[in-house]
């Protein structure tokens, strides 16, 4: 009688435990916080990180930009549209949830449009929409934003009104990598030539 309890409980306690192998191996991964994914996305590594969680949170991420319409999400999950992370390609629902996160303010979608834009990436080149939007991050101290967008004035396009504006945010910009501060003194330069010595010297005031 023992010897049928035993063998009896052989075959319970290989799936209890096969159980609990099967639970460690399928774990789930956690959501990312807001603040762990605007890290993310600011250093670019947003969809990579996706990719190697093994897309386990797609649809957590689409519920997040669709349902709750975070801007952090709507920006990931635009991106992940537009260049078939986990996702089937969708262009157009990808700028779409770009555009969404642009519009409640989030900088890095609003200097992501505003590069696309002006280079005629994913969307028709417009100088000017480039400008608005690049403006506009460029106002929320993104300093790639305040960059092109001092370019796109050297080059012509934008309205003078907003030299002093440009000039001030990215003189007054934070650099440590030698190459871009040389090239923001470039672009600055360039810039004054275009403004009276008056604005020019208002904008280097003390913020």
């Amino acid at each position: 009688m023992r010897l049928l309890t035993c063998l009896s409980l052989v075959p319970l306690s290989f799936l209890l435990a096969s159980h609990v192998k099967s639970e460690e191996t399928i774990a789930a991964v956690p959501l990312y916080t807001e603040t762990e994914l605007l890290a993310l996305i600011n250093k670019n590594t947003h969809l990579a990180r996706v990719k190697a969680d093994d897309c386990q949170l797609v649809q957590d991420i689409e519920a997040r930009a669709n349902k709750m319409a975070l801007p952090s999400y709507q920006f990931l999950y635009g991106d992940m549209l537009a260049y078939a992370v986990c996702v089937d390609r969708n262009v157009e629902l990808g700028v779409y949830y770009m555009r969404q996160a642009a519009q409640q303010g989030l900088a890095v979608a609003l200097e992501q449009l505003g590069r696309y834009y002006d280079t005629g990436r994913l969307v028709q080149k417009d100088k000017a929409l480039a400008v608005t939007y690049l403006r506009e991050a460029s106002s929320q101290g993104n300093l790639k934003a305040q960059l092109r967008l001092v370019n796109l004035f050297n080059q012509g396009y934008g309205s003078p009104r907003d030299y002093e504006d440009a000039y001030r945010w990215l003189f007054h910009s934070m650099v440590a990598d030698k190459a871009t501060h040389k090239k923001i003194e470039r672009s600055l330069a360039q810039l004054a030539q275009k403004m009276p010595d008056s604005v020019v010297a208002r904008a280097r005031l003390p913020l």
